[in-house]
């Protein structure tokens, strides 16, 4: 009898902790925990990387991942994360912020991290609306789209138009990689992991800021089906926030693939 030969190809990476998330069904917050442990793990940073968790649905993220993990007060993440990089020269310090806590409350922080050159680097995940609140208008909410606080839909007459982050930050001379990708399927999540893994070796590099813009769904807020938010993300998202790199330092040209 011919023993049969069993081979694993996918496990939980090593910067995973063994939990249950607290996150909606059908949120891509979890591809996005996993796509960061999975980095961290390949490019051998996990024992010298410290995260800084903000206020928003990610609250929790420093129960997810295994490795040094703070909390930062609402919109403060990019200001923590200066200061242990700025003490911690030689670790690997990264933000992982929602919409609400970077482009709102946390504006201020996360454009003059990006002025400063700061060496760090920031997942940004872009639902379009407020989350962990209720589903309120967020500066990223597309125009027209209903949410708790705007529930005729955003006008933007009142209201203004949505940020568009990465755009604005590959404006700021001390960015040195500023992307975005989405994670509405397959062929996307393997996009955002290869920019996730450049934007760690920008720092590895001493390349600056850099930031990975991720369009993500919430299927909780947006009243739909896992599905269905999928769908959104891909058609009424990606008009309004169109991936690509909008800024990438030359010495990261080479990696690129």
């Amino acid at each position: 009898m011919v023993e049969a030969k069993t081979e694993v190809i996918y496990q939980r990476p090593e910067s995973f902790t063994d939990v249950h998330t607290h996150y909606c069904p059908g949120c891509t917050h979890g591809v996005a925990h996993r796509l960061v442990a999975e980095v961290i793990d390949e490019m051998g940073l996990r024992e010298k990387t410290i995260g800084v968790a903000p206020v928003g649905c990610s609250v929790f993220a420093y129960n997810y991942f295994e490795m040094d993990f703070v909390e930062a007060a609402h919109g403060r993440a990019p200001a923590m994360a200066t200061g242990i990089k700025r003490v911690l020269p030689d670790n690997t310090v990264f933000t992982y912020q929602g919409d609400g806590d970077l482009a709102s409350i946390g504006i201020a922080e996360i454009m003059h991290a990006a002025g400063r050159g700061e060496n760090l680097t920031v997942i940004f995940i872009n639902n379009a609306i407020y989350g962990m609140t209720g589903g309120q208008m967020a500066p990223t909410t597309l125009p027209g789209m209903k949410t708790t606080s705007s529930p005729y839909g955003r006008d933007v007459e009142l209201a203004g138009y949505p940020l568009k982050m990465a755009e604005l930050l590959a404006q700021m001379e001390g960015s040195g990689y500023i992307v975005r990708r989405s994670l509405h399927d397959a062929s996307n999540i393997r996009k955002a992991k290869k920019a996730i893994r450049l934007a760690f070796e920008a720092q590895e590099r001493g390349l600056g800021f850099s930031m990975v813009e991720l369009l993500s769904s919430c299927p909780t807020n947006w009243s739909m089906s896992a599905q269905e938010a999928l769908g959104f993300v891909e058609e009424k998202m990606l008009p309004v926030y169109p991936l690509g790199d909008y800024k990438v330092t030359p010495a990261l040209q080479e990696l690129r693939v």
